[in-house]
Order: C-alpha cells, then sequence, then structure tokens
C-alpha cells in the first residue's frame, strides 16, 4: 500500500505535486517508511527535487525506544520565505511545548534547535529549492509478526506459563549500575533514587544491605541487588540460622515495597589470596537460598554470586579459557546449585584492567568498542571487535568445559577510570566517556555475544559515583559516571543533579555530521 501510493503520488517521469496539496504526499511518504522501517528506528529522510525527479536519501540514527519513529520529512514548497517561516514556527513551539524524547531525555536541546535553524538557513540559500519541515512525532509502528496468523508460538508460551510458576526476573531490560558508597562526599540515597529515575536506570546494585538505602528505595518502582558482605560467609555457611535471621533483619522487612530482586552472596571470593574463604562460599549460598524459602521468597529472588577474571587460567582466545585447577574444587558445587536453581553465572568484565597491563599489545581501540580489525578465534571460526564480548565467551567457553553450556553469563561489573596513576595506561576521561557510551550502546541492541547470539548480554556498570575512600591505585577513585555532588562526570547521556561542565556530548558531533550531509545535498540538487 505504501509503495503503491508512493509510485501514484509522485510520477517518476513528471515534476513533484505541488506544494498546494502537500498532505496526500505526506501521507504517502510517511506511510511509506513506517510501512517498510524497523520499529524503533530513528530516520530522517531527506526528500529534495532535482529537476524532474524525486531523489529521496535516508539517514538512520540510534533508536531511542522500541515504538517511537520520528521522520523528518522535507518536502518541496514554492515559497522560501514562507518555509523559513513556518520552519522557525515549528521549530519553537515544538521545542517548548514538546519536543522528542530523543533529545529531551539526553538534554539536546541545543541540537534540536540547530536542525530547525539549519533547515531555515537552507530555505534562503537555496529560494528555489525551498523547503517544509514537517515533524511527525511519536508515530508507533507495530510488528507485524506479532499478528501474524502463522505465528504459534503465543500459544506455547501460555501453556508454558499455566503450567510453571512465574518467578520475578531479577533484571529488567540489559543495563544496570553500581551504586558504591565509599565515600564521604555523595548525595544521600533519596537524592540518589531521584537521580537514578532521571537517568532511567532500572537495574541497581549495592554491595551491602543497609537500610537507609533500602528505606530511601521503598516505592521508587527500581530493582535492587542487595549483599551478603564476605564477613558473614563463615558464620552462615556453619549456621543456616544466621542466614535466616540476616534474611528476617535485611530483606523481608523491606519487601515488597522495596522491590529486591536479587541477593549476592559475596564478591569475588574465589582466586584472591584468602586461602580460608573459598571454602565458606557454597555453604554460605545455599544457607542463604533456603533461608528465603523457608520465608516463601525464594520465587521471588535470585541467589547468586560474582567472581573476577582471576578464577579462569586464561582467557584469549576466548574458546582456551578454563577455570583453574584450585578454583574448580569449589567453583563446581556452586555451579552444580545454581543450575538446579536457575542462577546465573556473573563475572566482572574490565577491558580497562586488561589494557592497562599489556597496552603495547592489546589496541586500545579494541577495547573501547572503536573500529578496529578485532583478533579472530581459530577455535569457534569466530571474529571478536571488541574485548567485552570476547571476555564474556571466555566465561561461557569455560563453563562448557566444566560441564555447564547451559548456564546464562551476566555482568556484574564493567567499567572504564577516568583517571588513575602514571602506570595505569588510558584512564583518561576521553576513554571513559567513549568506552562507557559505546557499552551503553551496544546493550541496548539487546544481542547476544558471537558465541551466544541468541542470549542477551546484560551487564552492570561499575559505577555511579567517583568513590573519594577506596583504596588501592588510583583509578579505584574515578570510575563514576556521577561526581561527588551529583553533576555527571562526562556526558553520555545521562542527567545529573546538577549542571555540569563536562564535554560536549558525543550525539552534537551525530547532529554535525548530518547537517554537514544535508548541505552538500542541497548544493548538489541547487547545481544540478
Amino acid at each position: 500500500w505504501g509503495v503503491a501510493g508512493l509510485k501514484e503520488s509522485i510520477p517518476w517521469d513528471g515534476p513533484l505535486p505541488s506544494s498546494s496539496a502537500p498532505s496526500s504526499s505526506i501521507l504517502c511518504y510517511s506511510s511509506w517508511f513506517l510501512a517498510f522501517l524497523r520499529a524503533g528506528d530513528v530516520v530522517v529522510v531527506a526528500v529534495t527535487a532535482v529537476r524532474k525527479e524525486a531523489m529521496i536519501l535516508v539517514y538512520g540514527m540510534p533508536p531511542h525506544k522500541a515504538s517511537t519513529i520520528f521522520v523528518l520529512l522535507l518536502h518541496r514548497v514554492s515559497s522560501a520565505a514562507a518555509a523559513s517561516a513556518l520552519a522557525v514556527l515549528i521549530g519553537i513551539a515544538v521545542s517548548l511545548v514538546r519536543p522528542p524524547p530523543l533529545l529531551v531525555k539526553k538534554k539536546r536541546m541545543r541540537d534540536f534547535r540547530l536542525l530547525y535553524f539549519f533547515c531555515c538557513l537552507l530555505c534562503f540559500c537555496f529560494p528555489h529549492h525551498g523547503m517544509l519541515l514537517i515533524l511527525l512525532h511519536h508515530a508507533t509502528v507495530p510488528d507485524p509478526s506479532k499478528f501474524s496468523p502463522f505465528r504459534t508460538d503465543w500459544l506455547s508460551a501460555s501453556l508454558k506459563a499455566i503450567a510453571c510458576p512465574v518467578k520475578v526476573q531479577a533484571f529488567t531490560g540489559t543495563f544496570g549500575i553500581n551504586y558504591g558508597r565509599i565515600a564521604d562526599n555523595i548525595p544521600p540515597p533519596e537524592s540518589v533514587v531521584t537521580l537514578l529515575k532521571a537517568a532511567k536506570i532500572k537495574n541497581v546494585r549495592i554491595y551491602d544491605a543497609d537500610h537507609n538505602v533500602l528505606n530511601a528505595f521503598k516505592g521508587s518502582g527500581l530493582d535492587l541487588v542487595v549483599a551478603v558482605s564476605n564477613d558473614h560467609l563463615k558464620n552462615m555457611s556453619v549456621n543456616e540460622d544466621n542466614a535466616l535471621s540476616w534474611v528476617k533483619e535485611n530483606v523481608q522487612p523491606f519487601l515488597p515495597d522495596t522491590r529486591i530482586r536479587e541477593i549476592v552472596v559475596g564478591n569475588e571470593v574465589l582466586g584472591g589470596s584468602d586461602q580460608e574463604l573459598p571454602e565458606t562460599l557454597f555453604g554460605a549460598i545455599k544457607s542463604v537460598y533456603n533461608a528465603l524459602k523457608r520465608l516463601q521468597l525464594a520465587d521471588d529472588i535470585i541467589v547468586s554470586t560474582p567472581h573476577s577474571q582471576a578464577v579462569f587460567v586464561n582467557s584469549f582466545p576466548p574458546s582456551s579459557c578454563t577455570f583453574k585447577e584450585d578454583v574448580l574444587v569449589y567453583m563446581k558445587p556452586i555451579l552444580d546449585f545454581f543450575s538446579e536453581i536457575g542462577s546465573p553465572f556473573y563475572v566482572n568484565v574490565y577491558p580497562f584492567l586488561a589494557y592497562t597491563y599489556d597496552p603495547e599489545h592489546i589496541d586500545i581501540n579494541y577495547a573501547l568498542f572503536e573500529p578496529n580489525l578485532g583478533i579472530y578465534d581459530a577455535k569457534t571460526n569466530l571474529h571478536y571487535d571488541n574485548m567485552f564480548d570476547a571476555q564474556i565467551d571466555a566465561a561461557y567457553a569455560a563453563l562448557e568445559a566444566a560441564g555447564f553450556d547451559k548456564m546464562e553469563v551476566r555482568v556484574s561489573e564493567t567499567g572504564w577510570a577516568s583517571s588513575g596513576d602514571e602506570n595505569e595506561a588510558g584512564a583518561t576521561v576521553h576513554n571513559a566517556r567513549t568506552y562507557n557510551y559505546n557499552l551503553r550502546k551496544r546493550l541496548f541492541k539487546k544481542k547476544g555475544t558471537p558465541l551466544r547470539p541468541k542470549i542477551v548480554v546484560k551487564a552492570y556498570l561499575f559505577a555511579l559515583f567517583n568513590e573519594n575512600q577506596k583504596t588501592g591505585a588510583s583509578s579505584e577513585n574515578h570510575y563514576g559516571l556521577f561526581k561527588a555532588d551529583g553533576s555527571i562526570a562526562y556526558d553520555i547521556g545521562f542527567t545529573g543533579l546538577k549542571p555540569s561542565c563536562a564535554s560536549p556530548p558525543l550525539l552534537s558531533l551525530k547532529v554535525m555530521e548530518f547537517l554537514s550531509f544535508l548541505l552538500c545535498l542541497c548544493f548538489l540538487s541547487n547545481f544540478a
């Protein structure tokens, strides 16, 4: 229908429709694109006249929402003055009343106005090919496959839902944040909730079960992961009642108003220097799970534990990765138990650390998701263009070698330091911003890894704030997306509690690229 309307409205061997009756052509343009573009794409469509032909160019921009399409339709009009005036009025009205969410939520109002006034400038510069800017706002496109009469997976899904009890998902979407608080100058939990809701960050992980934080998250709608610290592992492993008391004190009283979705037992216990702690981990995990079961909370809260890269022998190439023999002794019963209760395998993934250890042999673009040659894994015949995916697939390879090829891998921590010691190569604001921006963009694509393409990657970014009281390397104090006062450390699309003088956003570069493209197009059409 869209193609037929387009052909009828634009005779390819004749002139474009008159601007006196643009509604039919606008309808056919929009219907054509709405019919054939995948839902969620943000598309800019430039239509300009070149003598008796129509040139349609599509410039794709990153998706914002799965159900939203913005179509900027530039349609030929006879009066340059009318086009300019109308473009100015539309630009001012929409930017003040209801600007596109893609720009508002990322505070890109200057980009939005820049685009409109640039179009006005083009109208004045090229009066013979003036353009009318029309904004089709919030056009929702349903996925036709969902309504196909040939699809029957909805029936099997319904039967499965009836046969099996529904278990709460511990992770909404693909992106989460680690909320560390080893600092004496960060905002209070109530302000943090405001910050997280403004940034649309749904999944939050803390490293304890602080009651002030749990109370602040009441009624927020945010999904929270709490933690049993390493100090409690020994007591919980020897006596299940200790775990029951902990859950009764730190979890049960806050439900359901505080949406506690997961309990992390310990942190990076295996593979470390402590020789006694690994023996207590499995017992503590079982005790916490049994406590949840006794309180009838086991179907609502997941139990897990995160691991560092120290549990692996090596991770390059990804297919060669295996668990260390001394780690596997403790890891095997934990993985058996997680397979039984349906818990994922959590691992910390830090391309930043890998790069700082060997900057001479690792391409920083490979670590930052930037264009590069990548690596090739001969055993699996897979190509990797970023280290993040490679490290996740290394964990999958280790699990498969241990006999757990069906277990899901999730990323408990990943990030990039914006500052560090002299020997910490790559610890700069530019690299931190590039990594986290590209990471967020990669996660929003909701795709898997080369080895597990059907399992969507989910990750918690480290960290929410710069923490000034953390010990160790200087980089430990500079992983935050936000500064201590709540302003952004650098711009990857989030809004801080206070205005910031952070470097200009990456989206501005994309907008300028499009404007340059549009200017070249108009020059070509003017001289055609």
